[in-house]
């Protein structure tokens, strides 16, 4: 019998279910390209062509992931996007170090991923929870101040589709609810055309345009600069095995993530080698489109496919880049704030869950028996100090001035502080606060009872 997995569907029922995985998370790329191109200043003509890029990479990831070739892709059913906090490291790394600097950021990145793909059962160990959501909520903050300038150059187009988008959030459910954001977008434009906003002319007229490598010229590498997206792929690691258990979970394959997280984790690698060469930040496997084989009970890796070649052909047809890149920036703006808010509140969801309110009383845990971080006091310092890191450069720049490029490019930057910060604190704990090494002895024993 077929596992479900590997059913092949006609392609009559292929294509509605395709068709409603790309729904599901197409919001996720064109946010993110409209925030670069944004950031960037690229004119519409250059951000057509990174949305071209960009759709046809998330395509090609999700036919990678489906398929799976050469040990790369868990086979399993995966949609790529690139990653909403490695667009925030990708604009700040642009921002002060040029946009080539930041692509070759991204190479350096991903052929990180891919050397220390070995060690993965090493490594993982280093990004618990604790790690993970001190940081998630840095990054949407941070992104939310990036974000924030678009959305007041039309102070009131923006509020519309900040509220448009809210309220799908609130009333609509299943895939309704995650075409939210496109929604509040489409009636942030309607009410940009109604009150006489300047649309941004696209020029082109052919209808199949390829994607333009480097677009920013030769990219440039720095180790210093490239650190902060570094730190992101590595840490993308423990990301990669939740998500690659729950897809295995949800269509009934028993998890093995000592074989297939490092198969998911080549694949983000190998497609960010793509968007670093396309101008484009670092991909990552989504879990978002779990929801959706869920909820249809459609569980074959080959919807994913041919929803990966309807990203690649949406890519390829240029008059649908050139509508999507002439939308106004305030729309853009104001779905990014919506975006990024929910990313912080996701950072918030991660601390709740990694112990943070532990509390045992004077000999409160330095860390928790089962290895996943430290929890109570211990907690609650590693994240003040992770916040505190990663908001000063942002709330107080001048603090960094006195010190010298290296410290300046490591700790000025808010997201890069955060990550290193919550990372060596959580070792450090882990490895030295009281109660450490008596915890790790009494959970011993009680294994061996």
């Amino acid at each position: 019998m077929t596992p479900p997995v590997d059913e092949r569907l006609p392609l009559l029922r292929l294509l509605p279910f395709a068709a409603q995985h790309v729904l599901a998370m197409i919001a996720a790329p064109v946010s993110s390209v409209f925030l670069i191109a944004a950031g960037l200043r690229l004119s519409p003509g250059r951000t057509a062509s990174l949305l071209s890029a960009t759709l046809v990479l998330c395509g090609a990831g999700a036919l990678l992931q489906s398929f799976g070739v050469l040990r790369t892709g868990a086979r399993l059913p995966f949609m790529m996007l690139p990653g909403g906090a490695a667009v925030a490291i990708f604009l700040e790394i642009a921002h002060t170090h040029g946009a080539a600097t930041a692509s070759g950021s991204v190479l350096l990145a991903a052929a990180l991923l891919l050397a220390v793909l070995p060690l993965y059962g090493r490594l993982v160990r280093f990004f618990p929870p604790l790690v993970m959501g001190a940081t998630v909520l840095v990054i949407g903050i941070n992104m939310i101040r990036v974000a924030a300038p678009m959305a007041v150059a039309g102070r009131g187009t923006a509020l519309v589709t900040v509220a448009a988008t809210a309220l799908g959030f609130l009333v609509l459910r299943g895939v309704w609810r995650r075409l939210s954001v496109l929604i509040g977008m489409a009636v942030g434009t309607v009410t940009a055309v109604l009150t006489g906003a300047a649309f941004p002319a696209v020029p082109g007229d052919a209808v199949l345009s390829l994607p333009k490598p480097l677009p920013y010229g030769v990219p440039q590498f720095d180790l210093l600069a490239a650190l902060p997206l570094m730190v992101f792929a590595l840490a993308s690691l423990a990301e990669a095995t939740g998500q690659t258990v729950l897809n295995s979970e949800a269509v009934g394959r028993r998890p093995d993530p000592a074989r297939d997280v490092p198969r998911t984790a080549r694949a983000d690698a190998v497609l960010s080698l793509g968007a670093g060469l396309f101008g484009g930040p670092v991909m990552v496997t989504s879990a978002e489109n779990i929801g959706i084989v869920q909820l249809t009970g459609v569980r074959s890796r080959f919807v994913t496919a041919g929803a990966g070649a309807l990203l690649v052909l949406a890519g390829l047809l240029a008059p649908v880049t050139r509508l999507l890149a002439a939308l106004p920036a305030p729309v853009v703006g104001g779905a990014a704030l919506v975006i990024y808010a929910v990313i912080a509140a996701m950072g918030i969801d991660i601390l709740r869950r990694s112990g943070l309110t532990d509390r045992t009383g004077p000999g409160d845990s330095a860390e928790r028996t089962d290895g996943t971080g430290p929890t109570g006091r211990a907690a609650t310092t590693v994240v003040a100090l992770t916040l505190l890191a990663g908001l000063l450069p942002m709330l107080a720049p001048q603090l960094y001035a006195p010190l010298p490029g290296w410290a300046r490019t490591l700790f000025g930057s808010g997201v890069p502080a955060a990550a290193l910060t919550a990372i060596v604190l959580s070792a450090l704990f882990a490895r030295f606060a009281p109660g450490t090494e008596r915890q790790s002895r009494e959970a011993r024993l009680t294994s061996s009872e």
